[in-house]
């Protein structure tokens, strides 16, 4: 068998949609099918909303995914409340878009709930449609796949139940892709094209630090061994996940902080950024000196709204008003933050990955932004933890 492409899938949707139960599942029926000795061409993120909110999580691995997953709930009044304006399927797909996941499939989940009907099902997909074209995904090319996590239905085998369900489509501009389970839909996924980019400089966001200690910037360490679910390899490609072993260093090494070659252009901590900003949920008008969290890829760092440059129309990308006093829900402006921890971004020009951020505050989604330039300098970093209650979840 030849080896499948390494795709990353994050699950997304609401509280109690079946999102964990739907990726057990899938996985149970797919590794019975396969045997246990079959390597997964592709790797699960899943995410527990349960646990306060998921946002944080939803952010750390839409950050990191090939594509997602949004799986959302069949049963009367569960679809509507993910879907509303402050549901967590809606802000999971903002997130998720905002952060480059482009490839998009939506699991229609509990179908056993509503006994299988296709009327639910043509309902779902409408109203899903609607709301994930406003946020920038083309609807026709989703494959839209009722399932059941729970009873199996439609993820690895087509399911007795729903006869009447011929399959999905999506047109893609890859062609035309069709199929009939959820697993269909996984397996003809597409490699994104960051992952032939191995003229740049590396970049490697640090997520999980075990039994390391880590430190801000300008740290050169020796790279000992490169694993991927514990097997070693020669070498680690753009877009893998992959652990990295290196030389124990006696600074202290941190998630967020981003890794890259010294002798190629190697990242390095920003003193300020300047970035296109959208505001998307809040009470009042925001005004320099407004702090709330940025993340950024791996990285969740309290950053500060300085200056606010102009304001431009979001249409046409003209500006509108010259160093206006604050900025509202809807509006589009150039701002300048200020870190106030070592923080590493990059000109979304250069490098979208580093170059696109959420702003979050009080468990809410601000905004979101991307970087337009950067000033490089350090930052102090005077405390192990800031204010969680005030700038995340």
């Amino acid at each position: 068998m030849s080896e499948k492409p390494h795709i990353t899938a994050v699950f997304l949707g609401h509280l109690d949609h079946g999102k964990s139960t739907t990726a057990d599942q899938l996985i149970y029926q797919y590794g019975r099918e396969a045997g246990p000795s079959y390597k997964y061409g592709w790797a699960i993120e899943k995410l527990r909303a349960e646990r306060k909110r998921g946002i944080k999580n939803t952010i750390t691995g839409a950050s990191q995914a090939d594509c997602a997953i949004l799986v959302t709930s069949a049963t009367n009044g569960e679809f509507e409340a993910g879907v509303d304006q402050g549901g967590q399927s809606r802000q999971h797909l903002v997130l998720a878009y905002t952060l480059g996941v482009r490839q998009l499939i939506v699991a229609v989940n509990k179908m056993d709930t509503p006994r299988y009907t296709d009327d639910c099902l043509n309902e779902i997909v409408k109203e899903t449609s609607d709301f994930i074209k406003k946020i920038g995904y083309n609807p026709k090319a989703v494959a839209f796949v009722p399932i059941s996590g729970l009873y199996g239905d439609n993820l690895v085998e087509e399911s007795q139940n729903m006869p009447w369900f011929k399959g999905w489509t999506s047109e893609t501009k890859y062609g035309v892709l069709k199929g009939k389970t959820l697993f269909d839909a996984i397996d003809a996924l597409v490699t994104p094209s960051h992952r032939n980019a191995t003229n740049k400089p590396l970049r490697l966001p640090i997520r999980d630090v075990k039994e390391l200690t880590i430190a801000p910037t300008n740290i050169t360490a020796e790279v000992v061994s490169i694993e991927r679910n514990d097997e070693e390899l020669h070498a680690g490609h753009a877009g893998e996940h992959v652990s990295v072993h290196i030389i124990e260093v006696e600074e202290e090494i941190r998630p967020g902080y981003v890794a890259g070659d010294p002798n190629n252009d190697p990242p390095a901590s920003v003193a300020s950024f300047n970035a296109q900003v959208i505001i998307l949920s809040h009470s009042g008008e925001i005004s320099p000196g407004y702090t709330a969290a940025v993340d950024c890829l791996t990285a969740h760092i309290p950053c500060t709204l300085s200056r606010i440059l102009h304001k431009k129309d979001r249409r046409t990308g003209r500006p509108t008003e010259q160093s206006p006093d604050s900025i509202k829900v809807g509006d589009c402006a150039i701002v300048e933050m200020v870190p106030t921890k070592p923080m590493c971004v990059e000109p979304y020009s250069k490098n979208p990955c580093l170059g696109r951020f959420i702003i979050r505050k009080w468990s809410c989604t601000v905004g979101v932004g991307t970087v337009q330039s950067v000033e490089f300098g350090t930052v102090e970093d005077e405390s192990d933890e800031y204010d969680h209650e005030n700038y995340s979840d």
